[in-house]
């Protein structure tokens, strides 16, 4: 087995900023082409003829569940790979090769269970996730297809994450986009050229995912990967889980959140409820275009947290934050400058109908006056999940989605169902200043007592 030494010579040998831009760059442009997966299929599926905005609403009823699906690869990848670079950092190769071959199996067992389980169960399911009648024949067509490429999906998001970890940006940015690619091209062949609409969109995405696992794979088996993946000595499954949990579950409350959104929507937006639906699809499409990339930087710098947490290296664990900050804050503030001032040009991808659009531009305007904020949960959330702190990170994550539930239970009632679309902007807004001022106060002494304590255990000199 390789050793660890180009990821200690990588880490030590480069500046905080420099490391962030070479890890956090790569990992955003992949996510930036990993954005294909579901933009791409909504743009195509939006323009069948006759039918386009009613598929499009329909895949916008799956989204909730198929990205809890995902989730579990985020939770065994994320968890993992915080394992794997904080025992790189300690110097512990074993340790590290334990952890990316116990995620390897737990994710192939949880995508048997739940490609079984979730199979027989889909019709109800995509009920409770606020499907109509009209709605369900595209709806059932499509989850049912991704259902069934579960594996390939979950293998190629989870374990890429341990080439991010490893250092290998480059790797990680060409196996998302290589199954990007693969979408684009699928796409309109499967769905216009062979005439299999929505199913065809579906198909496409799975193809691509096994391109995309694939790659990883062959990747993570190289004799050049300093931790490469072989049968593992030792179980530490539980504690895989136990540091991915926290990501998990904002991922599921992230799909609670959607899910309940088109609830109200239906329940206040009367005839139009299918088009209010319509509408938040597209909002969420924008939104992927947001947390994609932002989610793509702090997966890529997560390696430089959990590499300097584990070496006792407090200076420089704050220096990440804040670069990784400065990184988020650039993007998702051009974005949000974008859709403020040009809505129409975003809505206008995946609608033809004026009224639709009309709706969609008062819909995106509203739901992202806040948008910033998003850049400081990113920061401060991720990085503390990429450390193994998970207690420290989910009191920030969890108020902002408290608040989002709130708005979103008493806005509708307050006036018209439009005005739901503030509940973003509104949590957005005060989530990020709560997250600022608990961790400033609070988490942030706390947090570099917990490294100056593990600089001890390892040897590292004691920061000033």
């Amino acid at each position: 087995m390789a050793n660890s030494s180009s990821t200690r010579q990588l880490m030590q040998t480069h500046s905080v900023r420099g490391l962030v831009f070479r890890l956090g760059g790569p990992a955003m442009v992949g996510q930036v082409f990993n954005l294909l997966y579901s933009i791409v299929d909504r743009i195509f599926v939006g323009h069948i003829p006759g039918t386009g905005e009613q598929a499009l609403a329909a895949i916008g009823i799956c989204a909730p569940a198929l990205t809890a699906i995902s989730a579990f690869a985020y939770m065994v990848g994320i968890g993992g790979a915080s394992l794997m670079g904080i025992s790189l950092g300690q110097g512990n190769q074993r340790r590290a090769a334990q952890a990316l071959g116990n995620a390897f199996w737990l994710v192939v067992g949880i995508a048997m269970a739940v490609t079984a389980v979730l199979l027989p169960l889909r019709r109800p399911l995509l009920y409770l996730l606020g499907c109509s009648d009209a709605l369900y024949p595209a709806a059932n067509t499509y989850f049912t297809i991704y259902l069934l490429g579960t594996l390939a999906s979950l293998l190629g998001v989870g374990l890429n994450q341990f080439l991010l970890t490893q250092g290998f940006a480059r790797q990680g940015m060409i196996a998302v986009v290589l199954g990007a690619l693969a979408n684009v091209v699928l796409d309109p062949l499967l769905i216009f050229g062979l005439g299999m609409g929505v199913a065809g969109a579906a198909v496409a995405t799975v193809l691509s995912q096994c391109a995309m696992a694939v790659y990883v794979l062959v990747q993570l088996c190289q004799s050049r990967m300093p931790v490469r993946l072989h049968r593992p000595e030792g179980a530490i499954c539980r504690r895989i889980i136990a540091v991915g949990s926290m990501s998990f579950l904002i991922t599921l409350l992230d799909n609670l959140i959607i899910i309940l959104l088109n609830i109200v929507l239906r329940r206040y937006g009367g005839a139009q409820g299918d088009a209010w639906i319509t509408c938040a699809t597209v909002v969420q499409s924008f939104l992927t275009i947001v947390f994609c990339p932002a989610q793509g930087i702090t997966t890529g710098c997560g390696a430089i947290f959990s590499y300097h947490y584990g070496a006792g290296e407090a200076d420089k664990v704050c220096q990440a934050f804040v670069w990784v900050f400065v990184l988020c804050a650039g993007y998702i503030g051009l974005l949000e400058v974008a859709v403020q001032l040009a809505p129409a040009w975003f809505a206008g991808l995946f609608l033809q109908d004026d009224t639709l659009l009309q709706m969609a531009c008062l819909c995106l305007r509203r739901y992202t006056l806040g948008l910033l904020g998003i850049a400081v949960q990113y920061a401060l959330v991720d990085s503390l999940t990429s450390m193994g702190k998970v207690r420290y990170a989910f009191p920030l994550s969890i108020f902002r989605k408290l608040l989002y539930l709130l708005c979103l239970l008493v806005l509708p009632r307050l006036g018209t169902v439009d005005l739901v679309f503030y509940a973003g902007s509104l949590s957005d807004i005060v989530g990020a200043g709560f997250s600022l001022v608990l961790f400033t106060l609070v988490l942030w002494p706390l947090l570099r007592r917990d490294i100056v304590q593990m600089g001890e255990k390892t040897g590292a000199p004691s920061p000033r």
